[in-house]
């Protein structure tokens, strides 16, 4: 077993060489970004891999939800989850809306969508769940409780790249969905993000958007921003793209070794998976108490396994950019929940050290 510091979690790299060879033609072509041939092509495998119909890349998927509330033209209250990171939060406010935050369900983590319709007013606009640890919503409930009220949906899928509903990529769910490229995600590209509709018109407002408002005959026809995906970051995509089922496969393996073995740890609970498949990118423990898990993290950490406190603490209580909104789910779930380092490199010999510790508290 290697003796560094085992972290919660490390990227999928696809092998260097492979990722050079890819360089090559960029430096052969001279271009850069500007919606490169890498661009499109990174665009083009992941539709195919992940059966969607459009996919937008850019810069990161913070920038994603931006971009898809300002191609929607939203203005007015977007109803999302105080348990997400505050990514979610500073999209909504950057573009000129306002966070309002509906409690989330115990054991899926997700927005509970009972906790929607009494929020609702004339200044809704739109919801926003987050698919946490890449744990499907309740997509179906959501899209009605939309439809009634006349309502947009944008899902922070920033986790849910291979999650499904009803055998579909739950990208394909929402008026926009988007996604973060991230290289702490299951697939990455370093830094990158995408937002994937069904809409072929949302589609191309997008693409203008990611860069600068520009249509196809370069006249600023909208106010857009600087959103573009590098080729640079392409690359390593399309590199990476080749190994995402491997990649998928093994996470779901560590992540059943994870429940079986920790089933034992008297009190710990696990997020519960009512719709569709999850990823498996993530594997949060639920304790206790939160005494209980940092006694368990000091424990872990002393041994050079460092997991961390996603999401901690919870949003709603970041008072110095938003005004607090009590959250007692969100508040209670964020206190006592750990994820375990979960990734591709991972060695079982590692794996089952952790298991170890944490049972022998």
């Amino acid at each position: 077993m290697s003796d560094k510091p085992v972290f919660v979690t490390q990227p999928s790299l696809a092998p260097l060489k492979e990722y050079t060879e890819l360089l090559k033609g960029v430096w052969e072509r001279g271009i850069l970004t500007h919606n490169g041939p890498l661009v499109q092509q990174l665009e083009k495998e992941l539709c195919h891999t992940l059966d969607l119909k459009h996919f937008v890349a850019v810069s990161n998927g913070t920038i994603a939800l931006q971009m898809a509330i300002r191609a929607l033209n939203l203005k007015g209250e977007i109803i999302t989850s105080p348990f997400t990171w505050v990514a979610t939060v500073s999209a909504i406010q950057w573009e000129g809306c306002t966070p309002v935050f509906a409690d989330i369900d115990p054991e899926t983590l997700n927005l509970n969508p009972e906790n929607i319709a009494p929020l609702i007013s004339e200044r809704t606009v739109a919801i926003m769940p987050v698919h946490v640890f890449g744990n499907p919503c309740e997509v179906e409930a959501i899209a009605e409780i939309a439809r009634q009220h006349k309502l947009k949906v944008i899902y922070d899928a920033a986790h849910a790249i291979g999650s499904t509903v009803n055998g579909r990529s739950v990208l394909e769910y929402g008026d926009i969905s988007a996604t973060s490229l991230h290289a702490t995600k299951l697939l990455n590209t370093a830094e990158g993000g995408g937002c994937i509709t069904s809409d072929p018109s949302l589609a191309t407002r997008l693409q203008r958007i990611r860069f600068f408002g520009h249509n196809e005959e370069k006249d600023i026809v909208e106010e857009g921003f600087n959103g573009k995906l590098t080729e640079v970051h392409a690359a390593l995509g399309l590199a990476n793209l080749k190994y995402y089922h491997a990649v998928l496969q093994d996470r779901e393996e560590k992540y059943r070794r994870y429940e079986q073995n920790l089933q034992a740890y008297q009190g710990s609970g696990f997020q519960v998976h009512k719709t569709g498949e999850t990823n498996y990118s993530y594997f949060p423990l639920i304790f206790p108490t939160e005494e209980a898990l940092l006694a368990a993290q000091a424990r872990l950490q002393e041994q050079q396994f460092y997991p961390r406190r996603y999401f901690y603490p919870s949003v709603n209580t970041f008072s110095k950019i938003i005004p607090y909104q009590p959250m007692p789910i969100s508040e209670d779930i964020s206190k006592r929940i750990l994820c375990l380092p979960l990734y591709y490199k991972l060695e079982q010999e590692q794996q089952d050290k952790i298991i170890e510790i944490i049972l022998n508290k």
